[in-house]
């Protein structure tokens, strides 16, 4: 099971609900969390973030929908084994890459410069 440790809220971040479910779209995508994983209930979850349970449930409930999750009768909530995790890793990817290409053309900055900074940076953090 997930711990709590892992889930960030900023309560000016729009719904509550929505950044569980995005919570969720970015631990699989990172693989902390991985298909067949038990997530906390419902209560649990609501208690260690402090939010009311009606909202996690909600979320909870749009991961279903969304074919993510799935709630097992007396067991439990999961993660779905055939969850889109590929999808979810590439929508995060791209989110990130428009994020960083809308800065770049702020600063005016041309694309091979802003490459090579994003290669000099990933470098250096592979020799941490």
């Amino acid at each position: 099971m997930t711990t709590p440790n892992n889930w960030k809220l900023e309560m000016s971040a729009g719904p509550i609900f929505v950044q569980i479910g995005a919570n969720v779209r970015q631990l699989l995508a990172r693989a902390d969390l991985l298909p067949g994983d038990r997530l906390p209930s419902a209560r649990d979850l609501a208690a260690k973030l402090g939010v009311n349970p009606n909202t996690v449930v909600h979320a909870y409930g749009e991961l279903e929908r969304t074919k993510v999750i799935e709630t097992k009768r007396g067991l439990g909530t999961f993660v779905r084994e055939d969850a889109p995790v590929a999808e979810m890793r590439k929508e995060l990817l791209r989110a990130a890459a428009v994020g960083f290409a809308d800065e770049i053309q702020r600063l005016g900055v041309p694309a091979w410069e802003a490459l090579a900074a994003l290669e000099e940076v990933w470098d250096a953090g592979k020799a941490e």
